[in-house]
């Protein structure tokens, strides 16, 4: 595509753990399972193409498209991402 961009671009992550491992070059044994993908992200994370950042739970917009989730936090979500109910 040659697209492009002139600072780190920002992946939001919930799990500090995964944030941990991106950031950190050392392999060690639990880490040892991980896919080629993620040493990939790992790699674009230490060359700064790429930066990770903690997103809390509660505002992980994502979760709407991609999980089954209670009515009231499902109301929240979709208010936060611009969507409001449609009376028919």
């Amino acid at each position: 595509m040659d697209i492009e961009v002139s600072r780190p671009i920002a992946l939001f992550i919930d799990n500090k753990s995964a944030i941990s491992l991106s950031r950190n070059p050392i392999l060690h044994g639990r880490s040892k399972h991980i896919e080629a993908k993620f040493h990939f992200l790992r790699e674009q994370v230490n060359k700064s193409a790429l930066q990770t950042v903690h997103c809390s739970i509660e505002l992980h917009l994502a979760d709407i498209f991609t999980k089954a989730l209670k009515v009231d936090r499902f109301i929240k979500l979709r208010s936060l991402i611009g969507m409001k109910e449609v009376e028919t």
